[in-house]
């Protein structure tokens, strides 16, 4: 009785899953890509939060400086967060191309630095529209371009960029940019079904009225990460129809995978814990499903050792699952131009029902650490 119970909730769980993966790539093929690319006339400063980043920040800020956008109106802050090495005289070394340095200098000790260096930027930020991304980050030279010109033509409050790994060196890495295209293709096709659910802090776009209109980071400010989803959930919350998606790939940030698998569990275990801050109930309710059958998949196989007849239930539906995964990565992975990594899709498959399980608890339960600093 037993078994079978398990084979039903789990059958019906891959359903759910199979019906949710037809929903993400209804979103996906509904994203705008016929945005011409205008002269722009909006003014924009770009923001990026620095610590610890003297390999990095000089290329990322070239990269800005070398963007194909009108000078006069570009304006960039970089907000050095107590680094101590030589990030800040990088940053400084710039300044005579108009980058601006601004350094954190609080006495008291913070849960969220990069919240406080993102406000205090957006405090001194003349621009109209505020463009965030990352220090350790490289961008095309239209870059700024696309999502601008994305921001003018559709009248948008809050735009998520593609963000893509690029350089990988081993099987390691090429299995983290197939699982990122995952994410990012995910959070992409919620925002072209308007229901706008995750994106990424490295390229980001938004209206800093509705910024200072919504108070900001106010109400999230005490969880260290969540700059980028939690924001967009309070934009999407009041203008659910004023949330994009730049599905270009002249718009796209690359930065590099993570190198060992210490800081990449770290890495996820903090964009899991900002659930636990999610007020979209339903968003909560998808994601808790998704683990529930990711559960039952490993409950099923345990099953299915003291139950040969279980196998054919747990074959079909890891079948299924790397099926719809597969069509559901086809076209996001030939935007990221990796189509030739979808080879390693069958092993990520099965790896991805464990390593879900994990990060679901390891998420929303204690501390990690980030940046040198040991943060919730």
């Amino acid at each position: 009785m037993v078994p079978e119970i398990i084979n039903y909730i789990t059958l019906a769980l891959t359903v759910f899953y199979g019906s949710v993966i037809v929903y993400l790539i209804r979103g996906w093929y509904l994203l705008n890509t016929s945005i011409p690319k205008n002269t722009p006339h909006t003014t924009v400063s770009v923001l990026i939060a620095a610590r610890n980043e003297e390999k990095n920040i000089g290329l990322t800020i070239q990269d800005i400086l070398n963007q194909k956008f009108p000078a006069h109106l570009l304006e960039v802050i970089v907000v050095d967060d107590h680094s101590t090495d030589n990030t800040a005289e990088i940053i400084r070394s710039f300044s005579n191309q108009g980058v601006r340095l601004i350094q954190l200098n609080e006495k008291e000790p913070l849960n969220s630095y990069k919240k406080k260096a993102i406000s205090e930027a957006i405090n001194y930020a003349s621009g109209e529209l505020i463009v965030a991304t990352d220090a350790d980050c490289r961008m095309q030279p239209m870059w700024l371009n696309s999502m601008v010109s994305m921001y003018e033509q559709e009248d948008l409050l809050f735009i998520s960029g593609p963000v893509m790994y690029h350089n990988e060196k081993n099987l390691f890495e090429r299995l983290q940019t197939l699982e990122f295209l995952y994410l990012i293709g995910l959070g992409a096709a919620a925002i072209g079904n308007r229901k706008a659910s995750t994106c990424n802090g490295a390229n980001l776009a938004y209206k800093k009225d509705v910024f200072v209109e919504l108070g900001g980071f106010k109400g999230i400010d005490e969880l260290a990460s969540g700059d980028d989803e939690l924001f967009l959930h309070k934009v999407a919350g009041r203008y659910p129809n004023r949330v994009g998606f730049c599905k270009n790939q002249d718009a796209i940030v690359y930065t590099e995978a993570k190198e060992s698998l210490s800081s990449f569990l770290s890495q996820r275990k903090r964009w899991a814990s900002k659930s636990t801050k999610y007020k979209n109930k339903p968003i909560v309710i998808f994601g808790v499903c998704i683990w529930l059958f990711n559960v039952f998949l490993v409950i099923s196989v345990v099953s299915a050792l003291f139950n040969p007849s279980v196998w054919r239930v747990v074959y079909y539906c890891l079948s299924f699952k790397l099926f719809m995964e597969l069509v559901f990565l086809l076209p996001i992975s030939r935007f990221a131009k990796r189509s030739t990594y979808l080879i390693f899709l069958p092993f990520l498959s099965l790896l991805h029902i464990i390593y879900l399980i994990f990060i679901g608890i390891a998420g929303n339960s204690g501390k990690y650490l980030w940046k040198g600093r040991m943060v919730r």
